[in-house]
């Protein structure tokens, strides 16, 4: 043990976790552990400009990285700002760790008007946590920390946090920092993966679902192996698109909701499906039916099961599961046959996508995916162009490079592209809404600050685009609360001191994007969608009512 002030114990406890980064606001509350990062160094931390942006940063770099994420934020305000963010990383399964702090020891509780007084501070943090502590002595600091990122990274990854009495992050008190090894990982019962190879053995058309966990476990590759012993197409989940280069020869892409695809989820023999709980989207709500059987992989046992019953079912880290079962299932291949007709089904899906979204959204995707190198962050926050297109066509071809809100929020994409950058090194190509961008605006200022790489393509529709559809939709044409007043974009952002330009054609956005990527620093590309062709589907609102306000 050794003696330190409770900012030193915090600070002792995230480099023995690996912690390298940290997002957050400095705060009253907060202040001893700041000044301990900076003064002991090894931890850079990240100013951002409100507490929702530090989560979806941690969360951005612990997605891209696969390590642990860490927002350090004040008791009270900071911390309710915060809860957006760590909503979103549950939703989405990251290893996120919020460490906040709290009033003095003798005021806490005692319902006062104390400053930043948070009485429910705790049971409010666990309505969006795995585990949520509150520290009652210094010596316990380290502990706290360590046991609760222990707990969120073991199995299926998910948020945590711990709230430290500022008093105590003051006092000096004997210390222990705990040795940390890597996570142990959940290993699958022997006969279960056994149950799983005969299911499969027994199958002459094999479809492989990998989920969001296969990256989580760091399986990317061994699931590639299986699925070329095997000779099985690979349909991956939103969360799951990078587990297999969406160039590779097997991979499907995130097309399980496509019509075109249905065919084959109809006449697979066995639907190998590893890391995924079937969230709402990809199943089309749970109306996708499976024709054979289905084995289901998975850390966590409270999924499976849940919603389609496996065949045979397997609780473990799919690292090690698929592992086993490409050692099992040495020598069986799938019907060639059937891998063939999902390659048609999906470059006829493929096809479909392209002539719904037309010629100046098919040049623009086209134009990120040669211009941008094979490892760039690809970021998409909830807006039309990202529904149609993003989420679905624009090719992943690196693991841990396709990061979007789980949740379906609007607004993360830019600081999650911010913490996913500042952790790998690499540049981030954002597609945005310019009703999303508004809700983290002020993050532009710290990609300015700390020069990351990211690039916003801003499609502006001078509101809500989706909402608009579904209204005019559903109310008999009515609009109401989707008509947004918009900025100069370009000034605003050349003000923060980031490049920008506007564009009204998708020749001018290649020219652009060129030019942003080339820079190597943030930038802003204001793309004027009523002067493209419109999307099909939810690409095409109404007109817009409300004039730009500066132009």
């Amino acid at each position: 043990m050794l003696e330190m002030t409770g900012g030193e114990a915090v600070y002792r406890a995230l480099r023995a976790l690996g912690v390298e980064h940290v997002f957050g606001i400095v705060s009253v509350h907060n202040i001893p552990i700041y000044d301990a990062i900076h003064r002991l160094g090894g931890i850079t931390p990240i100013a951002v400009r409100h507490e929702q942006g530090a989560l979806h940063a941690a969360d951005g770099y612990a997605r891209a990285t696969g390590r642990l994420g860490v927002a350090v934020a004040s008791t009270g305000p900071g911390t309710t700002n915060a809860m957006t963010g760590l909503y979103e990383a549950q939703f989405a399964s990251s290893r996120v760790l919020l460490i906040t702090g709290q009033v003095e020891s003798l005021s806490y509780g005692k319902g006062r008007g104390f400053l930043h007084e948070a009485e429910a501070q705790l049971p409010m943090l666990r309505t969006v946590t795995r585990r949520a502590e509150s520290v009652r002595r210094t010596e316990d600091i380290a502990e706290t920390i360590v046991a609760v990122a222990r707990d969120i990274c073991t199995g299926r990854p998910a948020p945590g946090a711990v709230e430290i009495p500022i008093d105590l992050q003051y006092a000096r008190a004997p210390v222990d920092v705990p040795h940390v090894e890597a996570w142990p990982r959940i290993a699958p019962d022997r006969a279960a993966l056994a149950r799983a190879a005969e299911v499969l053995r027994s199958a002459r058309r094999i479809l492989v679902w990998a989920g969001g966990g296969v990256l989580a476990a760091g399986a990317e590759s061994v699931l590639q192996q299986l699925a070329e012993a095997l000779g099985a197409p690979v349909v991956t989940s939103p969360n799951g698109r990078g587990a297999i280069p969406e160039d590779h020869p097997l991979a499907l892409g995130p097309l399980s909701a496509h019509p075109a695809l249905q065919e084959l989820f109809e006449t697979a023999d066995a639907v190998l499906a590893v890391g995924t709980r079937f969230q709402a989207g990809p199943t089309r709500n749970w109306t996708l039916r499976f024709g054979g059987q289905l084995v289901h992989v998975d850390a966590d046992p409270a999924v499976v099961g849940r919603v389609y019953q496996p065949d045979a079912a397997v609780v473990g880290d799919a690292r090690l599961a698929l592992a086993s079962l490409l050692s099992d299932l040495e020598g069986h291949r799938s019907d060639p046959d059937y891998a063939s007709r999902a390659a048609t089904l999906r470059d006829a899906a493929r096809e479909q996508i392209r002539r719904e979204i037309g010629p100046d959204y098919a040049a623009i995707m086209d134009a990120i995916r040669e211009l941008a190198p094979r490892d760039t962050l690809l970021v998409r926050d909830a807006t039309v162009p990202a529904y149609l297109w993003g989420n679905r066509l624009l090719p992943v071809l690196t693991p841990r490079t396709s990061i979007y809100p789980t949740s379906a929020a609007i607004g993360p994409a830019l600081p999650l592209a911010i913490g996913a950058s500042i952790g790998t090194g690499r540049p981030a190509v954002i597609i945005q809404g310019d009703g999303g961008f508004m809700l983290n605006l002020g993050e532009l200022a710290t990609a300015a600050q700390y020069r990351v790489p990211v690039v916003v393509c801003l499609f502006n529709d001078g509101g809500y685009g989706v909402l608009r559809t579904i209204e005019a939709r559903t109310f008999e044409g009515r609009q109401f609360g989707v008509d947004l007043a918009t900025p100069d974009f370009v000034r605003l952002a050349e003000a923060m001191g980031v490049p920008a330009e506007r564009v009204d054609s998708a020749t001018g956005f290649r020219a652009a994007l060129e030019r942003a990527i080339v820079a190597g620093g943030p930038a802003l590309i204001d793309i004027d969608m009523s002067r493209l062709v419109p999307m099909g589907g939810l690409g095409s609102p109404p007109p817009r009512r409300t004039p730009d306000i500066a132009n």
